[in-house]
């Protein structure tokens, strides 16, 4: 089983799907069952109908249909009672199982002589079927049947159910206890092959072994439409898939002697100005006029389903009960939002792709094919709600990513400047890996001894500490347009000139570390009032050529630079002590005089043949008009010397080594120890970092906590005297320092040691 942590990681990972879903999935079947969807849905089971391959015309059929030049043969409409008898008479020889005649024959039309054959002709047809209009179907006033066929109870219902587009897609099997005349001929052909009507579970008509279930309100694509009667959803067998012959054509004999033997009978018009015409599934034409199909043709449409389905087990059309429907919906809201959620971590969803977009279609089209499958099989599955809930979920993630794009931008700007989040997500080649060569500036500031001060705090100390620096010293960077490459642990890399270049980088460069500089005081007040100690920063600077650009591989990379300057600020930061600014020669020259120096010094970074110059900074005119603030800084000779014992750090390791020296001056700058002479045998480099302990009792050698240093100069009076800035005190050797320096007998008087 899933633990706690994990499904509640699981569920965040999923949050987009888990909302949407539901949410998307509710909303469609509401609009299903508000009815938005049924004309696209019957548009779309229309298309299923004409594309399923052709069926074989049904030979149990055939349908004499009065049409246009009947008529104008005849000259006149209704035609006479004599024609009629004559084209029955005919009919009848031919011993179909069973006649239907789709046309009203309530009143007599012609001589009473005629009409009485006609009669007569009624009463000697058992197979003969006629029709009534029943009120209620399609609406208009009821017309009764001829009264012998009614009395010999060989009366039939002709209503068609229209559709709220105009179309026939169901038919009655009843009309209140009338049957209708597709089922009435059905059942008197089936009669003859031993099978009856009978009950089912819940009243269901039944013959063989199929069962007609009744169409209700909702079934398939529709939505509260009247299900009044026993409507079946009428499974058409095609256009044009029965036997027409005219009424001209049977009376003149003209078709085959045995045509209509053992076959049932249709007779009605099929001329266009006796307006029997109606839309079916196969009148949906994209191009030209929509053709329509006659009511008899429509008539023998039922009779073919049910003896087709009750003699040849060809499917009925059944729909899916409403919570499999809903499932169905389910499953489409699921797809779209899961495809899409995922996409946000294979390159995102705000560019054009055609592998995606070929996703979707195909999807889309998959829900199309499993509907037209099922269909083939016999059932209407709606896929217009499917459609719509995987369209609307994978539409509701996109925007949901979307309108998140400028939380994320404000979040991705947290970890680079807006300028590279701009090129990155704007430009066409933002994420291209690969670099430019060009001339920027880079500025490396670090803490000094901030890893011994972490050492002594709790880990959220530390880090409240860095976020204080670091959101002050982002905030000038930001200031002076400057692109924060990376933060590395408590140091900061900028770039200056990169991604957008511009002919101040140098001068602002430098002004920004000047103003960073300045903003440690306010760094140290909130540290102060947070009961944390003092920090303080040294910042190189270097200009010249490097790499710039997407940096890494197709599966993660970042913006940076890379070239012999980036090494070169960080050698320089490296000579810095707290509250130093150091720039190389090349820095100096691009800047130009606005730039004030405090001293040059001659160095020799690792890497390098031959020394270089660098310079320490106190200030910048001109617009920026920057300026560092100087203590004095005053060295004063001790009482007596302090023994103590050090060793030098290679890198960030300590030597194994160590050395005696003795301490013989301390300096102050403020109300601070900041520097310290000390006496030693062994020679030290300029710029190396050591580690001191003092001893602090004599006997029993014991050493008071650590004391970093840097080596900042060699006497030029005395030898083997050296002058250390410290960077790192502990508090306990701090407090020996202070009780040193204020136990010493010199008095000063104007800043003169006596």
């Amino acid at each position: 089983m899933l633990s706690k942590l994990k499904l509640k990681q699981l569920i965040w990972e999923w949050r987009g799907v888990l909302i949407t879903v539901p949410s998307v999935t509710l909303l469609a079947i509401a609009l299903r069952f508000a009815g938005l969807f049924q004309f696209l849905e019957f548009s779309a089971y229309d298309q299923m109908f004409q594309l399923r391959p052709k069926e074989a015309r049904d030979s149990r059929i055939v349908i004499v249909g009065i049409n246009e030049s009947d008529i104008q043969e005849l000259k006149q409409w209704p035609i006479k009672d004599k024609i009629l008898v004559d084209l029955l008479q005919k009919i009848k020889q031919q011993r179909p199982r069973a006649i239907g005649l789709d046309i009203y024959r309530d009143l007599p039309v012609g001589s009473e002589a005629e009409h009485q054959k006609l009669l007569q002709l009624y009463r000697t047809t058992p197979n003969l079927i006629g029709i009534k209009k029943v009120v209620g179907g399609a609406g208009g006033p009821a017309v009764n049947p001829p009264p012998i066929l009614e009395k010999k109870r060989q009366i039939s219902a002709n209503d068609l159910p229209l559709d709220t587009d105009g179309k026939i897609r169901r038919q009655f099997l009843y009309l209140g206890k009338v049957e209708s005349l597709g089922l009435k001929l059905a059942l008197m052909y089936l009669k003859k092959e031993g099978i009856v009507a009978k009950g089912a579970k819940n009243n269901y008509l039944r013959l063989g072994k199929v069962v007609f279930v009744p169409f209700e309100a909702n079934d398939g694509g529709y939505v509260r439409t009247d299900a009044a009667g026993y409507q079946v959803i009428l499974n058409f067998r095609g256009a044009g898939n029965f036997q027409i012959v005219s009424l001209i054509d049977v009376l003149k004999n003209r078709i085959s002697s045995d045509l209509m033997r053992g076959r049932i009978v249709l007779i009605g018009s099929t001329a266009a100005s006796l307006n029997d015409l109606l839309y079916t599934p196969y009148s949906s034409n994209f191009v030209g006029i929509p053709q329509r199909t006659s009511g008899v043709e429509i008539h023998a449409h039922l009779t073919s389903m049910i003896l087709s389905a009750v003699i040849d087990g060809r499917p009925l059309i059944k729909t899916l009960p409403e919570w499999l429907e809903w499932l169905w919906i389910l499953f489409g809201a699921t797809i779209g939002a899961v495809l899409t959620w995922q996409w946000r971590y294979r390159g995102g969803v705000g560019k054009f792709s055609v592998k995606r977009t070929a996703s979707i279609l195909s999807v889309i089209g998959g829900f199309f094919l499993i509907g037209y499958l099922a269909f083939l099989e016999g059932w209407w599955i709606p896929v217009i709600p499917p459609v719509v809930a995987f369209v609307g979920s994978a539409s509701v993630i996109i925007s949901y990513i979307a309108r998140t794009a400028g939380e994320i931008r404000k979040t991705f700007s947290l970890y680079l400047t807006d300028e590279v989040v701009a090129n990155l997500l704007e430009s066409p080649d933002g994420f291209k890996l690969g670099g430019e060569r060009r001339k920027v500036t880079i500025l490396m500031s670090d803490l000094r001894g901030f890893s011994s001060v972490s050492e002594e705090l709790a880990p959220e100390t530390v880090v409240s500490m860095l976020n204080i620096y670091l959101g002050e010293m982002a905030d000038q960077i930001v200031k002076y347009q400057g692109t924060i490459d990376e933060f590395i642990g408590d140091a900061i890399l900028v770039l200056f000139g990169a991604p957008t270049q511009r002919e101040d980088d140098a001068e602002r460069a430098i002004a920004c570390a000047l103003a960073m500089q300045l903003a440690m005081d306010s760094v140290n007040k909130k540290n102060e009032r947070l009961g944390l100690p003092k920090i303080e920063m040294g910042i190189g600077i270097s200009t010249g050529e490097v790499v710039v650009g997407n940096i890494g591989s197709t599966k993660r990379a970042k913006y940076g630079v890379v070239g012999h300057h980036v090494n070169l600020a960080a050698r320089i930061e490296s000579y810095t002590v707290g509250g130093q600014i150091l720039i190389s020669e090349s820095t100096l020259k691009d800047a130009g005089e606005i730039v004030k120096i405090d001293a040059e010094m001659k160095v020799q970074p690792k890497g390098f043949n031959e020394p270089i110059s660098i310079y320490d900074v106190d200030g910048i005119d001109g617009k920026y008009n920057l300026h560092l603030r100087k203590e004095e800084n005053i060295l004063l000779p001790l009482k007596e010397e302090i023994l103590l014992q050090y060793t030098i750090l290679e890198g960030k390791h300590i030597n194994d080594e160590m050395y005696e020296a003795s301490l013989v001056k301390l300096s102050t700058k403020g109300r601070e120890i900041k520097g310290a002479e000390i006496k030693t045998e062994h020679n030290l480099e300029i710029f190396k970092n050591i580690k001191l302990n003092l001893l602090i009792n004599y006997e029993k050698k014991s050493l008071s906590g650590d004391i970093y240093a840097k080596v900042l100069k060699k006497s030029q009076d005395e030898e083997n005297i050296y002058y250390l800035g410290l960077t790192t005190v502990a508090s306990d050797a701090g407090e020996i320092l202070k009780e040193i320096f204020n136990d010493s007998e010199v008095q000063i008087e104007n800043n003169v040691v006596k």
